[in-house]
Formats: C-alpha cells, structure tokens, sequence
C-alpha cells in the first residue's frame, strides 16, 4: 500500500467517532434531475454534497460508483476497501458507507430508488436491481474490479448517462433505464465469481424472502424454525435453501444479520455497550457477548473502543 492510502488509514478511524449515522434520501441530491435517478461525475458530487457526505452515512436507494482517477479508502458496512481507478462500488439501500479520497479522484457516480423500475415501465422499460448479483444478497461483496476492456467499454455509457441527466428529452427515464441496465449487465459480467453467491437453482425468491423476513424480524425472532414456520417451509428445507446459495447455515444467515445491526449500534454512539444486547433482543449480554466474538473475534466492548473510539495521533 503507497504512502497516500497509509496516512487515510490512519486518520479514517479518527473519523468515525460520529454521534449518529444519518440516512440520506434521494431527494436530498435530485434538485432539478428528478424521477428517481441522480447522475454525476464525481469530482462534482464530492465537492457539490461534502457537508452530506463526508461522514458515514447510509441510503434508501441503490448506489453506483465507478472511480476513473484518484486513490483512497472506502468502507462498506465495516469492510474497508482500497479505492483503486477501475474499481465500481454497487450499494444496496440501507448499507452504511465511508471513505477517504485523494484530491484527484474523479469518475462518475449515480443514484436510483428502490421503485426505479416500476416507474420506467410506465414508458416501456425496467428492471429489477436486486436481481444483479452484487445487489442479490448481503453476503455479496459491493466491490467490482474492471478490466481496461471493460473500462472503456463503460465509460462512454456512463457519459451518456450523465449528459440524458442534464436534459429533458421524450422518453427520458426508457434511456436512463436502458443505460443503468447496460451497464449492471457489464458490471455482473465483470463481477467476480470467487465468493459470489448467486442463485442458479429455483431456490432465488425463497432465500430473498428469508433474508427480508430476517431484516424486518432479526430482533425479536433469532430461531431458524421461526422463519421457516413464516415462509410455510420446513426448517431442513430453509437449511437447504441458504447452504446451497450463500454456503452458510440459517442460523448463521441471522446471527451475520444481528452481528452487522450490532456494529452499526455501536457504531452510532446513541447507545452503550451494555444496551446494544437489550436493543437486539438479547436479555443475557454475556451469551450476547460470546456470539459477537465468535463471529468477531473480539467483544463488543473492544470493536468499540477499538473501531468507534477516536485514535490519538
């Protein structure tokens, strides 16, 4: 790692001693664009929405980002990446992100709701998001590495999209949709396959609504048959089902779940680390304590002190 990316993370800790992780909603950066779709180059979106984003924060739309120039550090729901010209970035709603960039960075980066799709068929086109592969399931590495083939390939469309943004032209949201869909396309053709978990069977709708009925549930139901009784399957099927497509139990497709709300918790500072088993469902802290280092490797007290804390110097 160079000098640059050595001092960011350094400082880049210091940084997440936030008070609280603020949800920005689409809105916020529209203006005049409007209809669920936000495009622009880089540089201008870091300049033009500093005070927004220059902390962690989250979102409740998809989010893509594609670096052309620059070097830094991006964090994703605590999973540090080294930003690197070529790389995407694709962010599900909800996931917390932060990062540390050179002064250089430049690329293109675009926004679209959660109902994208169904407002472009309106006009003939659409999609459905979730359906790419580093949309599919939280398992899934945000993270794409371009090939220059690929990025060449991308750029002129990311272009194209950034100039359909600035304009109101007849069908305006078909070519916008037809763009982000050209380019997700690339990006799953890109995207790569170690570690990936992507639905080659007819279990794909079943795994993503045990993963929304534990999003909704996570706190108050923790048992596997629970969900398996809710989605009208029997809990070896449910155990089937999540081995086959992400290589992990139920049991522990949930306890990832509890895990990543936990270090968002903590990471908030709105609660104490006592108070954070309360807050998940947990009466007995040491059993909640014994499960976060088991899937950690350290106590929730010394992710905070260790992550969450301000360092010195």
């Amino acid at each position: 790692m160079n000098d640059f990316n050595s001092r960011i993370i350094r400082t880049f800790d210091a940084d997440l001693s936030m008070v609280d992780i603020p949800v920005l909603h689409l809105d916020d950066f529209l203006l005049r664009q409007g209809r669920g779709v936000y495009v622009n180059r880089l540089k201008d979106h870091l300049v033009q929405h500093h005070n927004k984003i220059s902390v962690p924060h989250r979102h409740d739309f998809y989010l893509t980002v594609f670096f052309t120039s620059g070097e830094g550090i991006h964090e994703i729901d605590f999973v540090r990446h080294v930003v690197r010209p070529g790389h995407c970035y694709a962010l599900n709603p909800g996931q917390i992100h932060h990062w540390k960039l050179s002064e250089d960075t430049d690329g293109f980066v675009f926004f679209h709701s959660a109902d994208f799709s169904q407002t472009a068929s309106l006009e003939g086109g659409g999609f459905e998001a979730e359906n790419f592969p580093f949309f599919y399931s939280r398992q899934n590495s945000s993270e794409i590495g371009l090939s220059s083939e690929k990025q060449t390939l991308l750029k002129p469309w990311f272009e194209v999209l950034l100039q359909e943004s600035k304009h109101n032209e007849p069908r305006k949201l078909s070519k916008q949709h037809a763009l982000i869909t050209l380019i997700y396309i690339e990006l799953q053709r890109a995207y790569d396959p170690v570690g990936v978990k992507v639905s080659e069977s007819g279990y794909g709708s079943l795994l993503k609504a045990f993963e929304s009925e534990v999003d909704q549930h996570f706190k108050d139901i923790k048992s596997p048959a629970q969900y398996a009784e809710r989605l009208h399957i029997t809990p070896k099927h449910l155990n089937r089902v999540s081995n086959e497509i992400l290589g992990k139990t139920a049991t522990q497709i949930i306890a990832d779940r509890v895990i990543l709300e936990a270090k968002r918790l903590l990471a908030s500072r709105k609660y104490a680390v006592s108070q954070v088993a309360d807050e998940l469902g947990y009466e007995d802290y040491s059993y909640f304590s014994r499960l976060f280092k088991k899937h950690q490797g350290l106590s929730p007290r010394q992710f905070y002190e260790d992550y969450v804390l301000p360092k010195e110097g």
